[in-house]
């Protein structure tokens, strides 16, 4: 996955936009599902994109996946960051960011999943 597949892969995703809303890191790109962030990365290098997971299963993940490691921004009970070193399959990555879009999704309030499902 090069950033672009990674972008467009983000932005297919209903109701995703993308912002770089940190003024102090101007290379940090943001998708968020209805103003919630699910992902971020590093425009300059792509070296890595940061996931929201599952808590219950974050720890037997980084133990898989040398790859997946503690986020250096985000809280590490809930976020992983993942290393772009090619050791993960494409196939497996678009799966993360599958989960950290659902997870997200299914913590918005009713609301806004109601808003969600008329896009």
């Amino acid at each position: 996955m090069n950033i672009e597949e990674y972008r467009t892969y983000c932005l297919s995703k209903k109701g995703v936009t993308e912002e770089i809303p940190f003024p102090k890191l101007s290379n940090v790109l943001v998708f968020k599902v209805l103003g919630k962030m699910f992902t971020a990365t590093d425009i300059n290098t792509f070296s890595s994109f940061s996931i929201k997971c599952k808590s219950e299963t974050i720890e037997e993940l980084r133990a898989e996946y040398p790859s997946m490691q503690e986020p250096s921004y985000f809280s590490k009970n809930h976020w992983s960051n993942v290393i772009m070193d090619g050791t993960i399959s494409d196939k497996l990555l678009y799966e993360w960011l599958d989960i950290s879009y659902n997870l997200v999704v299914t913590n918005l309030p009713k609301k806004l999943k109601l808003e969600l499902k008329k896009k």
